[in-house]
């Protein structure tokens, strides 16, 4: 998702179809997840129960972040779902938010992945 965002980012169109997931926002996510693995990982390799909470933590922050920006996506998806009229000239380029071109099945495979990765962390470590 972070990749298709990139690629369809363009500062120069901002003003007709501004994105709705700034980057700071995108960047945190996308760091905090990296940096959840590498905590998780090392957890595993040290078994410290310091690393497992950092970890939760971590996730925590990831996932408020991932809801929001799921949030503002919805809104997007909605108003720019709808196909071009028939009768509209074939010259028109409609500019949208560079988030509208996330397919659906993407975002949905990325919300089921991380929320059984929050699952199973969670429950390793209470179980522990």
């Amino acid at each position: 998702l972070l990749v298709i965002w990139l690629m369809e980012y363009d500062p120069q169109f901002q003003s007709t179809a501004a994105t709705r997931l700034p980057i700071p926002v995108i960047s945190t996510h996308a760091l905090l997840g990296m940096a959840g693995l590498l905590l998780w990982g090392a957890y595993l390799l040290a078994d410290e129960d310091r690393l497992a909470y950092a970890t939760i933590a971590d996730l925590a922050v990831a996932v408020a972040l991932g809801l929001t920006m799921a949030w503002r996506w919805i809104g997007v998806y909605r108003t720019y779902r709808t196909a071009p009229r028939r009768d509209a000239p074939a010259t028109r380029v409609l500019t949208v938010p560079p988030e509208r071109h996330f397919p659906l099945s993407a975002v949905v495979l990325h919300g089921v992945l991380a929320v059984t990765t929050v699952i199973l962390v969670v429950v390793t470590v209470l179980t522990d």
